[in-house]
């Protein structure tokens, strides 16, 4: 099974290179490119704090921060006051910046009927929950090793002062998914 999980990562890699420089074609026909495209979508539906559309990206806040100046640079996209925190503004999209959103996303779905010819929905959607299934694992793998770890470090762990990354201690194994 480790070895068929190594080629699905692989293959997974590969998909998404493909897909990022398809995104970047259509998100360049339309002036843009996939980050700026990547982070209107994500506050197109509620304007959000830069740190906040960062986590939902998974991306540093920095670079996001970077990118959403761009937009607000362009007329794409505004700084609004935040009732809920005075110093963190909320990013909003402009007319111009939905504007551009809709036509970049029209291309995708025409990009997107293209690419999923001949794929039936049914074996997308089972592609996709297994995706999601194989992305939740990961996590939570990633955070037991992440606790094992500090625990280790802090000398409360299973392997106290002789951890070694990669390893896991017991509560961090008792804590993976079957």
């Amino acid at each position: 099974m480790a070895e068929e999980l190594a080629l699905l990562v692989a293959d997974v890699f590969e998909a998404a290179g493909a897909l990022r420089r398809a995104g970047e074609a259509l998100a360049g026909a339309e002036g843009q490119t996939q980050a700026r495209w990547q982070l209107m979508s994500v506050v197109s539906e509620e304007s959000l704090p830069v740190a906040r559309a960062a986590r939902r990206l998974g991306v540093a806040r920095q670079g996001v921060q970077r990118i959403a100046n761009e937009l607000v640079r362009d007329g794409l996209a505004e700084f609004r006051d935040n009732p809920d925190h005075r110093t963190s503004s909320l990013l909003a999209l402009t007319p111009s910046g939905r504007r551009a959103l809709e036509a970049i996303t029209a291309r995708a779905e025409a990009a997107h009927r293209a690419m999923g010819e001949g794929i039936a929905q049914a074996d997308l959607a089972t592609l996709r929950a297994l995706l999601r299934r194989l992305t939740e694992q990961t996590d939570q793998w990633a955070e037991a090793e992440a606790e094992a770890e500090a625990e280790a470090e802090a000398g409360t762990g299973a392997e106290a002062g002789g951890a070694k990354r990669g390893t896991r201690s017991r509560a961090a194994t008792d804590r993976l998914p079957e």
